[in-house]
C-alpha cells in the first residue's frame, strides 16, 4: 500500500517536532483520516494500551515518530531510561501493528544509528561495522532494534514495514529545554537569553571542530511522504540535505540569527561528540526527492518559533 491507496494513517508523536511537521504536511491532503493519540491517551510503554488503541482505531498506514530525545547531556545523564523508552515504543508499536494487520510501517530513526568512526558521509551498509558514539549509545541501540524489528517483520512475515534514517534536525516544535536541548534550539535558547540579558560572550560545548549535517524538520515530513509513495522502498534508507557546517559556523549563525552583539567562545573541556556526521541520502535523491529549505532560512524560523514558544523576544 502507498500513501496514495491509504484512508488513514496513525501519527504516533503528532505533538513532537516530527510528528508536527508530519501533521501538516499531511492537513491539506485530500481523502485521508489522520489518526493522533496523547500520551495521556495511550501510554506507548504498556504494551496493552498500545494494542487496545490499535484494535479500537485500525490505522492503516503508521508513521512511528515518537521517542524520547535529547542532546549530549541527556543522552549520558539518562541512558537507561533512553534504551528503556525507545526500545518499548519501537516493540509495542511493531508488534501491534502487525497484530491487527496496519499494511505499512515506517519507523523514524536518527542518524546517530551508525558507527562512531564510520567512513563519511554514512551510507545504509554501514550499520552495525564498528562501535557506536558512547554518548549517545543506549537511544542509538533502541533506534537500531526498531530498525531490525522492521526489517525481521517484513522477511518473516511479508508486511512492508520499512525505516527511515533522518540527520540531524531543527524546527517548529522543538525542545528549548536548558539542559536537555539539542545543539540548534540549545543555541538559540542560549543566545537570545544573552542578548536580552546583555551578556558580554557565550561559551559553546566542545571545540567548535565537529562536522553536523542540519535539515529542517519540514524537509524530513515531504522526504517522509515521499517514501510512502514508494511502492517496494528499501528496509531503511537516509533521508539527509547533504552538506555539513562545523559546530563553530553554525554557532556563528545562530549568533546572528539571535542579533547577539557580544563574543563567542568554545569549551574544548567538554565532549565533542563524534567528529563528523555526514549522511549519504543519495538512495532517497534517486527515488526522486530533495530537500528545500535553506539552513539560514531554517534557522530563523526555528528563532520565530522559539519566541513564540518562550514567549520571549
Amino acid at each position: 500500500m502507498t500513501l496514495n491507496q491509504a484512508r488513514s494513517i496513525y501519527i504516533v508523536g503528532h505533538r513532537g517536532m516530527v510528528g508536527s511537521a508530519m501533521v501538516r504536511a499531511l492537513e491539506s491532503r485530500a481523502g485521508i483520516q489522520l489518526i493522533t493519540s496523547t500520551r495521556s491517551e495511550t501510554d506507548l510503554t504498556r504494551q496493552d494500551e498500545v494494542e487496545k488503541f490499535f484494535t479500537a482505531r485500525k490505522p492503516e498506514i503508521v508513521v512511528i515518530a515518537a521517542a524520547k530525545v535529547g542532546g549530549i547531556h541527556a543522552n549520558s545523564t539518562y541512558p537507561a531510561d533512553f534504551i528503556y523508552d525507545n526500545l518499548m515504543m519501537a516493540s509495542n508499536l511493531i508488534q501491534a501493528s502487525f497484530r491487527s494487520g496496519v499494511k505499512r510501517v515506517l519507523f523514524l530513526g536518527s542518524s546517530c544509528i551508525y558507527p562512531r568512526d564510520t567512513p563519511q558521509p554514512m551510507r545504509e551498509e554501514s550499520l552495525l561495522t564498528g562501535p557506536l558514539e558512547v554518548t549517545n549509545e543506549a537511544y542509538a541501540i533502541a533506534k537500531i532494534a526498531g530498525l531490525k524489528l522492521c526489517q525481521h517483520y517484513r522477511a518473516q512475515h511479508g508486511v512492508l514495514f520499512h525505516s527511515a534514517m533522518p540527520t540531524n534536525l531543527y524546527g517548529p516544535g522543538d525542545n528549548y529545554h536548558p539542559e536537555n536541548s539539542h545543539v540548534i534550539p540549545g543555541l538559540l535558547r542560549r543566545f537570545h537569553e544573552a542578548k536580552v540579558e546583555h551578556a558580554q560572550q557565550v561559551t559553546v560545548w566542545g571545540s567548535g571542530t565537529p562536522r553536523r549535517e542540519f535539515m529542517h524538520v519540514d524537509d524530513l515530513a515531504t522526504g517522509a511522504l515521499h517514501l510512502l509513495g514508494v511502492e517496494n522502498p528499501p528496509d531503511w534508507i537516509n533521508i539527509g540535505c547533504g552538506q555539513d557546517v562545523t559546530i563553530a559556523e553554525l554557532a556563528q549563525l545562530v549568533k546572528e540569527t539571535v542579533g547577539y552583539q557580544g563574543t563567542l567562545v568554545f569549551d574544548p573541556s567538554k565532549p565533542d561528540g563524534t567528529p563528523r556526521k555526514l549522511m549519504d541520502s543519495s538512495h532517497i535523491s534517486a527515488l526522486g526527492w530533495r530537500p528545500r529549505i535553506a539552513l539560514r532560512e531554517g534557522l530563523q524560523n526555528a528563532y520565530a518559533d522559539f519566541q513564540t514558544h518562550t514567549h520571549r523576544g
